[in-house]
């Protein structure tokens, strides 16, 4: 049997995260001496140590981690791996993503000297929209399930034949915006107006297009907000997006294109 400095040495982790580990029973020590209550490890354990750690690494939780030491079945275990690499693999698109836009920043900043500089790159302008025949799906909703109910749009399209437009958006009711429970409708716009659910009618817009990622829209939103205040107008009914570009035209997130609309009325 090893002691518990010699376990720490040859997994190279500390003796105060094996105590934790033994208090929350993670990896319980093969012997406690019960006058001493020095810890001893059989060298079995080294092995188990060795994949606590690895699966540390790729990002499980302690009580992950118990739970997949516990699974006897391999098919399991293999399948908990691959969704962990497809979480790891989103994550580095999200921090490639973040990575690209700070950079983008950081040159913006050096060269006009304000760190929101950026926000001056978005071109405003005032347009009448055109009415536009659709078929929409309002739900309390967030972001992520936009997929499932853009999916039910287009299987009705389908299953009736309905020709689309090529318009894709989604109308933002809420006063404010919870990315997990909003009131939102998606658009898919159509030809066929007597099949339409509704016409979302025409009227007049502080519009503008973003170029990028979903992450960061509020940053269009932003530069609408502030021109709209500054330029006499005030809002007349709720924002909405129109999609433009997006990774269905197999592109990356850095060439997506979002037209935003903001309804507004002279004050």
């Amino acid at each position: 049997m090893l002691t518990v400095g010699e376990f720490s040495k040859i997994c190279q982790v500390s003796i105060k995260t094996l105590h934790h580990y033994d208090r929350i029973g993670l990896l319980i020590p093969l012997k406690v001496d019960p006058a001493s209550g020095y810890r001893y490890y059989g060298q079995q354990q080294v092995r188990q140590m060795l994949l606590i750690k690895r699966l540390k690494r790729y990002g499980f939780s302690l009580d992950d981690i118990r739970l997949l030491l516990e699974c006897k079945d391999d098919s399991v275990f293999f399948f908990k791996l691959c969704r962990q690499k497809e979480t790891l693999e989103l994550q580095k698109r999200d921090a490639d993503l973040v990575l690209s836009e700070l950079s983008a920043n950081l040159r913006n900043f050096e060269r006009t000297g304000d760190i929101m500089g950026y926000q001056k790159n978005y071109e405003i302008t005032v347009v009448n929209t055109p009415d536009r025949i659709i078929l929409a799906s309002r739900q309390v909703m967030g972001v992520k399930d936009f997929g499932t109910y853009y999916s039910g749009l287009y299987e009705r399209m389908a299953k009736d034949h309905l020709t689309p437009d090529g318009v894709r958006g989604a109308v933002y009711y809420d006063e404010e915006f919870h990315p997990e429970s909003s009131d939102i409708e998606l658009i898919v716009g159509i030809r066929e107006k007597d099949k339409a659910d509704k016409i979302m009618e025409g009227q007049l817009c502080a519009s503008t297009i973003h170029k990028g990622p979903y992450s960061s829209l509020s940053d269009a939103y932003g530069a609408i907000v502030t021109w709209i205040e500054e330029n006499g107008y005030a809002w007349d009914g709720a924002p909405y997006e129109i999609y433009l570009k997006t990774q269905f035209d197999h592109l990356t997130p850095e060439d997506w294109e979002t037209e935003i609309f903001f309804p507004v009325k002279k004050k």
